[in-house]
């Protein structure tokens, strides 16, 4: 019981730095084309992070609490996943990286799972699905964005530039809170996963025990069109914790970050503040009802990249870009073998 409570916290904590750290997501655009200021935008996108709570589902929640079997892991696994995520947040953050949280976390889980058990505990299925997503997300983002870019230009093409820009600084609002929900959705549920795979290991225990589950425990399973077992149910304070503390962690703020993806990738005004949240907001609602943790740092970045490159290729700055594409491909084979590391040394330190 103590190592769940402590997992439960870590999961908690992981949330909040989750929330500074991809807070650059949901306000750099509406902060670089000063439509509001950084405090004014991190209380905007804080709101609309919670306001998810009650518009999605737990798609992303079961996928990642299915990204290792269950039946085959313990709360060192869990433990030593949320450990490695939380180091490699904080080392990315502190050099202004926008690397991926989810990315992050599935690799530790991943890693430390592997080294307890071997290969077979993973969900290879998922697995693959999400490292797609590590290239396809910002691809989509990058397509829907210039599309809508290169429509709202020709729309508005006639149109007063002063009372143009009014328009979509007030739009920007709509498309920055609409990504927020998505960043929300995706993100907060990536920890509910993590509570709930935690919680399962705790009811396989309590069941070999002969002992009843709590309700503050109990997490219910329904079999999907396929056969699988899928989370049908959780307790509601964990979607109530994992909601506020992604938002808590979203008002403080991350500039390093921030600092990255508003000036380094290309400059961004209103209109493609508009085009580029929108096709963000568009590829995580998406990806949510698909059930696949896809990186709200690509999705942006990618939609970024659209609107620089709806202008003209040159005006997206390539160098930083391959940077990040460094950055995000090293996250999950890192974010592993930190994990495994990590759940050899507690197992040595007889943690259980």
């Amino acid at each position: 019981m103590g190592l769940l409570i402590i997992i439960i916290l870590l999961a908690i904590v992981f949330d909040v730095i989750n929330g500074f750290h991809d807070a650059a997501n949901s306000i750099t655009n509406i902060v670089s084309t000063k439509v509001l200021t950084p405090f004014q935008a991190v209380l905007w996108a804080a709101f609309f992070n919670i306001i998810a709570f009650w518009i999605f589902d737990l798609n992303v929640a079961n996928t990642i609490a299915k990204i290792v079997n269950s039946d085959a892991i313990n709360f060192t696994v869990i433990a030593a996943g949320l450990i490695s995520a939380i180091i490699w947040n904080l080392l990315t953050w502190w050099f202004g990286i926008p690397s991926s949280s989810s990315h992050t976390l599935i690799g530790g889980l991943s890693g430390a799972a592997i080294a307890y058990a071997g290969f077979g505990v993973v969900n290879q299925e998922k697995i693959i699905k999400t490292f797609a997503f590590i290239f396809l997300a910002p691809v989509i983002g990058l397509l829907i964005g210039a599309t809508i870019n290169i429509i709202i230009v020709n729309i508005c093409r006639k149109a007063n530039p002063s009372k143009a820009e009014k328009w979509f600084k007030r739009t920007q609002l709509l498309a920055s809170g609409l990504f927020s929900i998505g960043h929300g959705g995706n993100d907060a549920q990536k920890v509910m996963g993590i509570i709930s795979a935690a919680l399962l290991v705790f009811m396989a225990q309590m069941k070999a025990k002969g002992l009843p589950v709590p309700d503050w425990a109990n997490i219910v399973q329904v079999a999907d069109g396929s056969g699988n077992m899928k989370i049908d149910h959780i307790p509601n304070w964990i979607p109530i914790a994992c909601y506020t503390a992604i938002g808590c962690g979203t008002m403080m703020g991350g500039w390093k970050i921030v600092k990255t993806m508003g000036t380094k990738i290309t400059k961004i005004t209103p209109l493609e503040g508009v085009s580029a949240d929108t096709a963000g907001a568009l590829t995580l609602f998406m990806t949510e009802k698909m059930g696949i943790p896809v990186s709200t740092t690509h999705t942006i970045t990618g939609s970024i990249i659209g609107v620089g490159v709806a202008k003209r290729v040159s005006a997206v700055k390539w160098g930083v870009t391959i940077n990040l594409l460094w950055a995000w491909i090293l996250t999950i084979p890192i974010s592993g073998l930190l994990g495994a590391a990590l759940f050899w040394i507690l197992h040595a330190c007889g943690v259980s």
